[in-house]
């Protein structure tokens, strides 16, 4: 365990890399600005070039304010999983949320397939794909909701939770053999993943919902450090263990579904940041953690998408395969260096 100075001087650095891959991440794209007058413009200046002004406030910032949520809420989901299932293996989206999202958004560009019209491509775009992907989330979290009350043992629902993830996937698969190939396509491009697609008031709705889901993972705070040490540990505490597990799960589904729903569903993230956050603080302690895996989470996603977007270039790598291939070997080192899995 590091000491209360070591703490502050980890969150320091934390802060300057996070504060750093936001400029670099809002300084690069396909159109070449100058990071000063990216510096000019985020404190309030006003530039000569009209269009570097436009590009930086109505595209660049936003996407850069979107990355750091999405990169926050999908850590803080994945962490708030592994304390509750007490497993390093779990994500963000062991509980099929993920999968119901995926669902909406697949009834919505590929339904048109199978109920003969009823449902149309003329009716895709980024809000509707947004709401189907939540109403699809909302619809499989409440299911894990009714399960958790007539389940006692967590681990009984983390298998349910992945079988509904299951049973949902395999819906997908069903629409995806009937589908055209353009819908087909469509679906396939969301769910590469993208956090360049939302204006303000779409980031503004998705920065109110993880806000809730924040309030309630700090609530949980103290009965996340008991779970730890097992259920029985905790409810010795006086831990309300029925209650914590909604709360958790509740938080858990409005990070990861608000994000698959604005964002597309982003792979590795959820997992990989508690770790490398635990291997940084050396602690198991969820008031450190809570807090270090927002920062964590948000720089890993800066980053990722400043080399999704290819910079100098027009064209732009899904963000779901940038996050696997620099994020995947940066655990497997770490872990190979400390030669053991804070946990």
């Amino acid at each position: 365990m590091g000491s209360q100075k070591t703490y502050r001087i980890s969150f320091l650095l934390l802060l300057i890399v996070l504060v750093a891959s936001f400029v670099l991440n809002t300084s690069l794209g396909s159109v070449s600005i100058p990071m000063s007058a990216t510096l000019h413009t985020v404190f309030g200046g006003s530039l000569d070039n009209d269009s570097w002004e436009y590009i930086i406030w109505n595209y660049r910032i936003p996407k850069a304010f979107t990355a750091s949520v999405v990169g926050g809420a999908l850590a803080l989901s994945g962490l708030l999983m592994q304390t509750l299932f007490r497993n390093p293996l779990a994500g963000p989206f062991v509980l099929g949320i993920s999968s119901g999202a995926s669902l909406g958004a697949a009834l919505l560009i590929m339904g048109s397939s199978i109920f003969s019209g009823i449902l149309t491509l003329g009716w895709v775009n980024d809000i509707s794909l947004a709401i189907a992907a939540s109403a699809g989330s909302f619809l499989v979290l409440l299911a894990v909701m009714v399960v958790a009350s007539k389940v006692k043992d967590t681990m009984a629902l983390l298998i349910i939770g992945l079988m509904f993830g299951s049973i949902t996937a395999a819906v997908v698969s069903v629409l995806s053999y009937f589908t055209k190939a353009e819908q087909l396509q469509q679906f396939v491009y969301w769910s590469f993943g993208s956090v360049g697609n939302l204006s303000w008031p779409q980031l503004w709705l998705l920065l109110a919902i993880i806000g809730i889901g924040i309030v309630l993972s700090i609530l949980s705070i103290k009965a996340l450090n008991a779970l730890l040490l097992g259920e029985n540990y905790a409810r010795s505490l006086g831990v309300p263990l029925k209650k914590s597990r909604y709360t958790v799960i509740l938080a858990t589904g409005l990070l990861a579904g608000s994000v698959t729903a604005f964002a597309g569903p982003i792979a590795f993230v959820g997992l990989a940041v508690p770790h490398l956050t635990r291997q940084l603080f050396d602690t198991t302690e969820h008031k450190i953690l809570v807090p270090a895996v927002l920062m964590y989470g948000a720089i890993l996603m800066l980053l990722c998408d400043t080399v999704a977007q290819l910079p100098g270039s027009a064209n732009v790598l899904p963000i779901n395969a940038i996050t696997s291939i620099l994020g995947a070997p940066v655990v497997i080192w770490l872990l190979v260096r400390k030669r053991k899995m804070v946990f």
